[in-house]
């Protein structure tokens, strides 16, 4: 297995206007592409993180998923984010994965916001998401996911942990304590991708955008700027540490039943 490069791009995105949130991706996509396989936005890249589903969300066949996938194509990358989508009626915060030859494969935001109404606004996804990069196999979440462990411990399932987020300011400290926390407990990469700025209800975030290695040693981090972090995933690390330190082995054995 060949080692990951990502991009992971920390923006003050713009409030309920997709069009100037793609024009303002673009470059900044073109640019992280000369470096990485895999191409990370934040959580609701197109909108910022809004309970107005049913103004802002698009469907499947609309024109942020068309502008991700020509993306993907053009630069012949993966590309990632999560964005108000609507499907049959139903409104869903979905991550999408984009590969380069048209895959798309796609996870709904498990654990929804109720502090924000989220849960309201929103249904919540039933199924974890893997998708692969290379051979990379990549778990997909959502900023709230991530207090919650059991739902995506990993089984063997998987190399490293992608999470997108709209994480306030004010809980910064608990955000990359949690991503570090993560990493060593499922003994997997773990990168997570904020903004900065504040949004359209007047919250303020402070940016947070980190990698960690699977002892928790962190790889990158950019608190208060936008801008670009590139971090490689070393797989020799990785299967080194799996092979040197098995804590594997001795995992918890349980399934989760549907609520």
């Amino acid at each position: 297995m060949q080692s990951l490069n990502l991009a992971l791009i920390q923006a003050d995105t713009h409030w309920h206007d997709p069009e100037a949130n793609r024009e303002m991706f673009t470059p900044l996509i073109a640019r992280a592409a000369q470096s990485a396989d895999l191409i990370v936005l934040p959580e609701m890249f197109s909108t910022g993180f809004t309970m107005a589903s049913s103004e802002v969300a698009e469907p499947m066949s609309g024109p942020t998923i068309g502008w991700l996938a020509g993306q993907a194509r053009t630069h012949d990358c993966h590309v990632c984010a999560s964005l108000a989508i609507e499907e049959n009626g139903v409104f869903y915060n979905r991550f999408v994965h984009l590969a380069p030859d048209g895959t798309l494969d796609k996870y709904d935001k498990r654990h929804l916001f109720r502090m924000a109404g989220e849960h309201d606004h929103y249904a919540p996804g039933d199924l974890k998401m893997v998708f692969e990069v290379g051979q990379w196999r990549i778990c997909a979440m959502v900023c709230y996911d991530l207090r919650f462990p059991v739902w995506f411990r990993n089984a063997g399932d998987y190399d490293a942990l992608l999470v997108v987020a709209n994480w306030p300011a004010a809980r910064r400290d608990a955000w990359l304590t949690l991503l570090q926390a993560r990493a060593i407990e499922n003994q997997v990469y773990a990168a997570g991708v904020n903004i900065v700025g504040v949004d359209g209800n007047g919250v303020s975030y402070g940016g947070g955008t980190a990698a960690y290695d699977p002892d928790g040693n962190t790889l990158v981090e950019r608190l208060n700027e936008k801008g670009i972090e590139y971090v490689a995933f070393d797989a020799q690390l990785l299967e080194r540490r799996r092979s040197e330190f098995p804590v594997w082995q001795d995992a918890d054995h349980f399934r989760l039943e549907s609520s």
